[in-house]
Protein backbone atom coordinates (compact mmCIF):
# COMPACT_ATOMS: atom_id res chain seq x y z
CA UNK A 1 0.00 0.00 0.00
CA UNK A 2 2.47 2.64 1.02
CA UNK A 3 4.20 1.41 -2.37
CA UNK A 4 1.26 2.74 -4.31
CA UNK A 5 1.06 6.20 -1.96
CA UNK A 6 4.69 6.61 -3.14
CA UNK A 7 3.92 6.30 -7.08
CA UNK A 8 0.62 8.11 -6.23
CA UNK A 9 2.72 11.24 -4.96
CA UNK A 10 5.54 11.00 -7.69
CA UNK A 11 2.84 10.93 -10.54
CA UNK A 12 1.41 14.32 -8.62
CA UNK A 13 4.64 15.81 -8.69
CA UNK A 14 5.07 15.33 -12.34
CA UNK A 15 1.28 16.85 -12.61
CA UNK A 16 2.02 19.92 -10.73
CA UNK A 17 5.40 20.35 -12.79
CA UNK A 18 3.68 19.88 -16.33
CA UNK A 19 0.95 22.29 -14.93
CA UNK A 20 3.91 24.78 -13.92
CA UNK A 21 4.85 24.26 -17.28
CA UNK A 22 1.67 25.16 -19.09
CA UNK A 23 0.64 28.36 -16.81
CA UNK A 24 4.18 29.19 -17.63
CA UNK A 25 4.01 28.95 -21.44
CA UNK A 26 0.50 30.31 -21.24
CA UNK A 27 1.93 33.30 -19.51
CA UNK A 28 4.75 33.40 -21.74
CA UNK A 29 2.74 33.92 -24.78
CA UNK A 30 -0.17 36.01 -23.23
CA UNK A 31 2.71 38.56 -21.79
CA UNK A 32 4.51 41.28 -24.61
CA UNK A 33 6.44 39.25 -27.16
CA UNK A 34 9.04 41.73 -27.35
CA UNK A 35 10.26 41.87 -23.79
CA UNK A 36 10.15 38.06 -24.24
CA UNK A 37 11.35 37.09 -27.31
CA UNK A 38 10.42 34.77 -30.25
CA UNK A 39 9.16 31.13 -29.57
CA UNK A 40 12.42 29.85 -30.26
CA UNK A 41 13.91 32.21 -27.51
CA UNK A 42 11.79 31.02 -25.46
CA UNK A 43 12.63 27.09 -26.13
CA UNK A 44 16.11 27.84 -26.13
CA UNK A 45 15.82 28.70 -22.37
CA UNK A 46 13.32 26.82 -21.29
CA UNK A 47 15.68 23.95 -20.02
CA UNK A 48 17.65 26.62 -18.10
CA UNK A 49 14.67 27.68 -16.14
CA UNK A 50 14.14 24.28 -15.22
CA UNK A 51 17.85 23.77 -14.33
CA UNK A 52 18.74 27.50 -12.76
CA UNK A 53 14.78 29.04 -11.88
CA UNK A 54 12.47 26.17 -11.47
CA UNK A 55 11.58 27.69 -8.09
CA UNK A 56 9.94 31.34 -9.71
CA UNK A 57 7.64 29.21 -12.44
CA UNK A 58 5.24 30.92 -13.14
CA UNK A 59 6.42 34.03 -12.19
CA UNK A 60 7.99 35.33 -15.49
CA UNK A 61 9.53 38.74 -14.12
CA UNK A 62 11.05 36.59 -11.51
CA UNK A 63 12.37 33.93 -13.98
CA UNK A 64 13.93 36.39 -15.97
CA UNK A 65 15.65 38.41 -13.09
CA UNK A 66 16.72 34.46 -12.28
CA UNK A 67 18.23 34.18 -15.57
CA UNK A 68 19.72 37.64 -15.08
CA UNK A 69 21.20 36.95 -12.04
CA UNK A 70 22.34 33.53 -13.53
CA UNK A 71 23.43 34.16 -16.82
CA UNK A 72 27.18 32.89 -16.01
CA UNK A 73 25.55 29.44 -16.25
CA UNK A 74 23.41 29.79 -18.62
CA UNK A 75 23.30 27.43 -22.10
CA UNK A 76 24.76 29.25 -25.07
CA UNK A 77 21.39 29.30 -26.78
CA UNK A 78 19.76 31.05 -24.23
CA UNK A 79 22.58 33.58 -23.39
CA UNK A 80 22.15 34.00 -27.46
CA UNK A 81 18.50 34.46 -27.02
CA UNK A 82 18.93 37.09 -24.30
CA UNK A 83 21.31 38.93 -25.63
CA UNK A 84 19.43 39.70 -28.70
CA UNK A 85 16.15 40.95 -26.18
CA UNK A 86 18.38 43.46 -24.44
CA UNK A 87 19.29 41.48 -21.21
Amino acid sequence: MKAKSRLFAKSMNRAKRASALGIFLTLVAATSASALGTPEQRRACTPDVYRLCAGEIPNVKAITACLLRQKGNLSPACRSAMEQNGY
